[in-house]
């Protein structure tokens, strides 16, 4: 592979996974926190009162 190629590769490689690690991890944690647990996992019943409480 001719250096010059080589070089443009590995800048344009890091350039491409910087943004995208951080846009995934931010989607990742996002989606989690949004659906209150992961994706696939049962949802939590959580006891709440009929009645509001003023």
């Amino acid at each position: 592979m001719n250096t010059d190629l080589k070089s443009f590769m590995v800048s344009y490689l890091r350039v491409v996974l910087g943004t995208l690690m951080p846009i995934a991890l931010i989607a990742f944690l996002s989606i989690t926190y949004s659906l209150g647990g992961h994706p696939g996992e049962p949802i939590s019943t959580a006891t709440y009162s009929a009645m509001h409480m003023t």
